[in-house]
């Protein structure tokens, strides 16, 4: 093999390792969920937002932590009884089962990894998943409005 050869070679693994690092890369960054600010009362939440079929299944599953003010929005189509369940989530967290309008209808706290099903008992189109107790130590409750972004 020549010298010449060689650095070719070495050139073109250069140029494939970082182009394939970088469609890693940014391939990680489109699986995110999209993030809004949402307020209840005074307080406002950083939350990741689940709209597709997939990142409903998904929530928050396989993650350690969210941050003290972060959670996740799932938005679905219309009103109607929501369920969820913990199922490989490691995290413990509180529910808020919200209406079209933005009103908190009821609010519940989960186990990780329990499988028993949590279910609204109101019609629901919005449910808001936070670190369990934020809810009770920020002094939400139901009947608090959520100011849920227009696009949704």
């Amino acid at each position: 093999m020549s010298k010449l050869s060689a650095h070719y070679r070495v050139a073109f693994f250069l140029i494939s390792f970082n182009v394939l690092v970088s469609g890693v890369i940014v391939g990680c960054a489109d699986d995110r969920p999209e993030t809004v600010q949402l307020r209840v009362n005074s307080h406002t939440f950083d939350v990741e937002v689940a709209m597709t079929d997939e990142e409903r299944a998904r929530g928050l599953m396989h993650r350690d932590s969210i941050p003290e003010t972060g959670g996740m929005l799932f938005v679905f189509e219309s009103e109607r009884r929501l369920s969820f369940w913990m199922k490989d989530t490691r995290i413990p967290l509180s529910i808020a089962f919200i209406r079209d309008d933005g009103l908190i209808m009821e609010m519940y706290d989960m186990e990780p990894f329990s499988l028993e099903t949590i279910e609204s008992r109101f019609p629901a189109r919005y449910a808001l998943e936070v670190n369990k107790g934020t809810f009770g130590n920020l002094g939400i409750r139901p009947g608090d409005r959520v100011q849920i972004p227009e696009e949704f």
